[in-house]
């Protein structure tokens, strides 16, 4: 019956559609024996209306002459099978997207056809049918436009009644497929930045208003996932923790940037619906009661993900009321949350926040407000809770929503922008402009900044249900930078907190750096200068360490980091490094390098520098020095004449496997790197500048004085000592020739290392009598003090603040080489 449906005919014809056309209207029912058919003729169609588009308007002429919507709507009547509800939604969709006349896309929307499609009982059971509907909503939402829209909306006077594609689309905006939720996503914005009014209001109106609070809801319940998630990392983290925790990171921020499309549009009730439904659904009952920890420790889950909602809400949804209102609940305890008078707010919710009050921190007074126990964590909080305290400070700074009024009553408005205030109020002729601007004690205007919180107080109060006298309002926006910044200069005297969270205050605190002396005074001056001498001592003790070869190379390496770090727009860390580095190294200047691994060691000794560079570049810019782009580190001094890596006849590259040397510092012994296989070699110990080698050379038959390298390993940390029991025996501990987590290409393998604990290798040489084996001992603390003595000498510039000036071409910090030296496979 239809073989002449392949008969020869030019497939992009007018004669083509025609005759596809005039089939489909024989259809009675769609049976199997026809279907092949109907859905190869409704896919043909779509071809050829998309190329009549592009080449002949009389293809759509035919198109509305023979109401093909209309037969397209009969043969979905009159079908029962599946694959033609899909081809047909396919068609459509086509259509709806490839045609440009803007007079097709009229016919289109004109009729009831599309609202019939769009309302039609399909079977969504079937996932692919509604994979293909929710793209044919996608689709027609793609040509809305003040024009458009009209076509495809029930009117009563000048109000909606009825918007099919909106509510329709709405359904599936919860639905578990991913792909399904964002096409939804697209229809609802498509509709948003249409910028009708009348379907603004209808949109805005009940009950279409459940929709932006049960997205809230839609997102609460992500985050309490997202918290249930972080806690069984803390508790048991595994090899797929960190990917895990990324999907679910990427899943809410899609959320808050969907928010923050919505409030672009620019719908006053939207933004208002959006605001409430976030306050009083998830910052009131969670997130702020959240950033007061109990003292269980599984709670601290709940303040890692509290922090990062509560900084990604700020820095994503730009709504100025959101923001200004969250900043101002700042100054209210936790408790006024959780027990809020109007009982409008659930108290608690299981499983995000604890029942117990702080004990801990001084925080224990149920009075203290919000801002004031961030405060108080910087100051003797542990490092998560420091860490999250200032992630807080620094997107509230950075938060353009948030009135400079708010900040400057918070304690962080940056100087820069304190100064144009004040400079702006001096232009104008303000009547304290002027006087604050060259005063010791610059502030905004009291009395502004008072009013505009109140403001945010009082609809706390009147809208929200939530009433407390906050004992913070009322006091200078002077004095709350001085609390700030003395909270500041007390975190960077601890000594057991890690160097990357210092490096967070650093950023703040060179944000809000001062021109006046009452706020940065003498005393914190005092402080940090104590705190930088405890440690520049020890950096000292760490140039006989084990390390002290690669000390030099480490600081110039991370004096670059912190000054580009601490000199950034953004803070060196952002509000996600919460959830996927929970646990951040701890470093103190107490603890004890643990016995048996140079790895360990080589850690510590990177958090002392990372603190050391952090102290001094703070020291500079307290001072209005300029931070110089490297260190005062001084040049390499000149090599004795007679010292062994000279008379060993080593060039300034060192030793290197496979190349010949002199042995007359030489001292036989024997080692065994295997098992049963003894070797005779010579042995010495030699150092160039700030770098020293332990060298095992092969004496040349032909030339005894001289020798073949065979061996090279590091002479720091090699930790030298007799054996107890056999005198002429040497042990000497062997640390790796680089630090492997400082090199990229070698760090997921150095985190699979640590996991095995890492050891470091042993060498045990053995000497012809116990006075070869003295002088093998000495020749190595030797030339061990020689190379700390080295190192010390060229960071003396660097330790004492009072000398240090900029660089000069002379100062350049390049440290010299110490590559690797491997084990030939002959040995």
């Amino acid at each position: 019956m239809w073989s002449s449906f392949w008969r020869s005919r030019d497939r992009f014809s007018l004669e083509q559609l025609s005759y596809l056309t005039d089939q489909l209207t024989k259809i009675q029912v769609v049976t199997d024996d026809n279907k092949d058919f109907v859905i190869e003729a409704l896919r043909s169609i779509a071809e050829l209306m998309t190329y009549g588009d592009q080449h002949d308007s009389s293809y759509f002429e035919f198109f509305m002459e023979k109401q093909v919507m209309s037969e397209f709507v009969r043969i979905l009547k009159i079908s029962k099978i599946v694959s033609v509800p899909l081809q047909l939604l396919q068609t459509v969709s086509i259509l709806v997207q490839n045609l440009r006349n803007e007079h097709a896309i009229y016919y289109l929307f004109s009729n009831e056809h599309i609202n019939y499609l769009i309302t039609y009982s399909f079977d969504f059971q079937n996932e692919e049918l509604l994979s293909y509907y929710i793209s044919f909503l996608r689709a027609i939402s793609g040509k809305l436009n003040r024009n458009t829209v009209s076509l495809l909306v029930k009117m009563k006077g000048d109000k909606v009644v009825s918007f099919p594609l909106y509510v329709e689309a709405i359904r599936f905006a919860f639905n578990e497929e991913n792909m399904v939720r964002t096409a939804v996503r697209a229809v609802t914005l498509n509709v948003y930045h249409v910028g009708d009014d009348s379907v603004n209001r209808y949109i805005s109106s009940a009950p279409h208003t459940d929709y932006f609070s049960n997205l809230i809801s839609f997102f609460r319940k992500q985050s309490m996932d997202l918290n249930k998630l972080v806690s069984h990392t803390l508790i048991n983290p595994g090899p797929d923790s960190t990917s895990t925790i990324i999907v679910a990171i990427d899943e809410i921020e899609d959320n808050l940037y969907y928010f923050s499309d919505i409030v672009s549009a620019g719908i006053p009730d939207v933004s208002r619906l959006i605001t409430d439904s976030i306050l009083m659904v998830l910052i009131f009952p969670l997130l702020l009661p959240s950033l007061k920890i109990s003292i269980d420790n599984d709670m601290q889950s709940s303040f890692v993900t509290s922090i990062y909602l509560f900084c990604r809400i700020l820095r994503i949804i730009k709504i100025k009321d959101l923001a200004n209102t969250i900043a101002a609940a700042l100054f209210y305890p936790s408790e006024a949350f959780t027990k809020s008078s109007g009982g409008k707010l659930n108290s608690r919710i299981s499983g995000f926040h604890s029942d117990s009050a702080l004990m801990q921190n001084g925080c224990s007074n149920p009075n203290l407000s919000l801002r004031n126990v961030l405060l108080a964590y910087v100051v003797k909080g542990d490092d998560i809770q420091v860490l999250g305290s200032l992630t807080v400070l620094a997107t509230l700074l950075q938060t353009k929503e948030l009135d400079e009024s708010m900040l400057d009553e918070l304690g962080i408005l940056p100087q820069r922008k304190q100064h144009k205030k004040l400079l702006l109020q001096a232009l104008v002729g303000e009547s304290s402009g002027e006087e604050e601007l060259f005063s010791s004690r610059s502030s905004l205007t009291k009395d502004s900044t008072g009013s505009d919180i109140a403001v945010y107080h009082k609809k706390i109060k009147d809208q929200y249900g939530i009433s407390f006298q906050s004992s913070d309002v009322g006091i200078s926006p002077h004095a709350n930078r001085f609390q700030v910044i003395d909270a500041l200069v007390s975190l960077f005297c601890r000594s057991n907190i890690s160097a990357e969270t210092l490096w967070d205050g650093g950023w703040l605190l060179r944000q809000l750096l001062p021109y006046s002396e009452s706020e940065f005074n003498s005393h914190h001056h005092e402080v940090l200068k104590v705190s930088y001498k405890t440690c520049a001592s020890a950096l000292v003790e760490e140039a006989k360490g084990i390390w002290t070869d690669l000390l030099i190379s480490v600081l110039c390496d991370e004096w670059r980091k912190c000054k580009r770090a601490i000199e950034s727009s953004s803070p060196p860390k952002g509000p996600n490094s919460m959830l996927l580095q929970p646990q951040p190294h701890k470093f103190s200047l107490e603890d004890n390098t643990p016995k048996g691994s140079s790895f360990s060691a080589g850690e510590r000794m990177q958090e002392l520098v990372k603190v050391f560079v952090l102290l001094h570049q703070l020291q500079l810019f307290t001072l209005g020095r300029a931070l110089p782009e490297q260190p005062s580190i001084q040049p390499p001094s000149d090599l004795p004449a007679n010292c062994r890596a000279k008379t060993s006849g080593l060039d300034v590259s060192g030793p290197k496997a496979g190349t010949e040397i002199s042995l007359v510092n030489a001292v036989p012994c024997r080692i065994a790197f295997k098992s049963g296989k003894e070797h005779h070699l010579c042995f010495q110990a030699v150092s160039l500048g700030i770098s020293g080698w332990l060298v095992l050379a092969e004496e040349l038959p032909s030339q005894k004085s001289h020798g073949i390298i065979r061996v090279v390993a590091p002479l720091a940390g090699c930790n030298p000592r007799v054996d107890d029991t056999h005198s002429t025996w040497l042990h000497l501990q062997i640390r790796s020739s680089s630090l492997p987590f400082q090199d990229p290409a070698k760090s997921n393998d150095y985190g699979r290392m640590k996991a095995k604990s890492l050891v470091d290798g042993r060498w045990t040489l053995a000497f012809g009598d116990v006075k070869s084996c003295n002088s093998a001992l000495e020749m190595i603390l030797e030339e061990i003090n020689f190379v700390s003595d080295e190192v010390h000498r060229r960071l003396t510039p660097l330790l004492n603040l009072d000398t240090t000036k900029d660089l000069s071409s002379s100062h350049l910090c390049i440290p010299e080489d110490s590559s690797n030296r491997i084990l030939p496979k002959s040995l």
